[in-house]
């Protein structure tokens, strides 16, 4: 009818009026939009996409509602849309949609507050998850309500079907973001060529600006081709994250020259509290907390908080007049248990629900003896059901036996 029709322009125009006002706000503020100042717009904006975004996702599904794998690929399962199912929600109502997959345990670095100066001892590669493992998994966790990929390591660019898997994973419908996260040693070679394939978010580690320091630190040479890495990912627009593990006597002398590396580049760089882990001699000797970080970084410079996005691990702060921010991953002195939206696949094709939990669920076993997807959905609920309220606090964590952080996944 006439009055239909006329209700349903105007609901139209209405719609287009609002996104227009929202981009006008957010491009009146001085701070790029991804900086979150303008909360409430970005939500809405976020939420008029995922609006454009589900019946997209929705349409792809009906094209191909059926993934068939081909043998030792595991179970076949659906990828249409549908209500999402309790599988990744534990008892303290905290709902799983990010995934981390650890690819390989192999490094070309040596990191001290990640491994043994000697390495550690490697499963051998008929014990770890294919390729196709990988993806045949992923879109059980994507069915149950997934939208987030995370590739590591060891280092992930070791992987030899890298290209291949990301290419894989990000033509599952329901998947919106896949990461790396690097050391950024031979980044730069791959970068565009997984960007293209369809990587949206970068890591790169870097803990300190001097050559002798890194080398120490790495107990490797290679700091040239890490910043390189870094002015890479800039300049492709991936607004790269640096991730900088603080230790005590070691680097914590650099901590204003990293605010000042956000001067005139669009990184974000995150201090990470130094965490134990086995065979990295953690102690509180080494060990330099958020709110001390804070304190001298506030000695030189005025910085402003940040809104933190949903689910996030940083504490995100910003100096007036950089082009970049920084953030601050508090996990030791002040957990983001709470919010938790994080699992995590080893290599050797082990779920972890907490990085810093002991426990965990072999779901290659699973799928190499055939389980169908129910089954296998059972095994990945009854693991989610038994994640814990928070973890066990530094002094405790530091006592327990937990994998090196290279075999776990960082």
């Amino acid at each position: 009818s006439s009055n239909s029709s006329s209700n349903c322009s105007f609901l139209l125009f209405a719609l287009m009026a609002v996104l227009s006002l929202t981009s006008l706000v957010r491009g009146g503020v001085c701070l790029p939009p991804r900086f979150g100042i303008n909360k409430p717009f970005n939500l809405l904006h976020k939420n008029m996409n995922t609006m454009f975004h589900t019946t997209s996702r929705s349409l792809a599904a009906v094209a191909s509602p059926l993934v068939t794998p081909d043998d030792n690929k595991g179970p076949s399962i659906s990828t249409s849309e549908e209500e999402v199912s309790s599988v990744l929600t534990d008892l303290f109502g905290r709902k799983h949609s990010y995934l981390r997959l650890s690819l390989t345990e192999r490094c070309n670095l040596r990191c001290t507050y990640c491994m043994p100066e000697d390495g550690v001892p490697l499963t051998p590669k008929d014990h770890l998850l294919s390729k196709d493992e990988f993806v045949a998994l992923t879109k059980v966790f994507a069915k149950n309500g997934v939208t987030k990929i995370r590739l590591t390591g060891g280092e992930p660019l070791l992987f030899p079907q890298l290209t291949e898997l990301v290419s894989e994973i990000s033509a599952i419908p329901t998947i919106e973001s896949i990461g790396i996260t690097s050391n950024g040693l031979v980044l730069s070679r791959k970068l565009q060529e997984l960007k293209d394939a369809g990587l949206t978010k970068v890591n790169i580690s870097l803990d300190t600006f001097h050559e002798h320091k890194f080398n120490l630190i790495s107990r490797r040479k290679g700091l040239d081709r890490v910043l390189k890495a870094i002015d890479d990912a800039e300049q492709m627009g991936f607004f790269p994250k640096v991730n900088v593990v603080i230790t005590k006597g070691v680097n914590d002398d650099e901590l204003l020259d990293f605010i000042e590396f956000t001067k005139d580049r669009e990184v974000d760089v995150r201090f990470i509290e130094f965490m134990p882990f086995d065979g990295n001699r953690w102690n509180m000797e080494k060990f330099i907390s958020y709110r001390d970080m804070l304190d001298m970084i506030q000695t030189k410079y005025a910085i402003t908080k940040l809104d933190d996005d949903e689910n996030s691990t940083s504490k995100a702060y910003w100096v007036p007049g950089h082009k970049g921010k920084i953030g601050f991953i508090t996990s030791m002195t002040q957990n983001f248990c709470s919010s938790c939206n994080r699992l995590r696949m080893t290599a050797d094709g082990n779920l972890k629900v907490c990085l810093f939990g002991p426990t965990e669920v072999n779901l290659k076993d699973v799928i190499r003896e055939g389980a169908s997807v129910d089954e296998l959905e059972a095994v990945i609920e009854e693991s989610v059901k038994n994640k814990k309220k928070q973890h066990a606090g530094m002094f405790n964590i530091a006592k327990q036996n937990n994998r090196p952080m290279t075999t776990i996944g960082g």
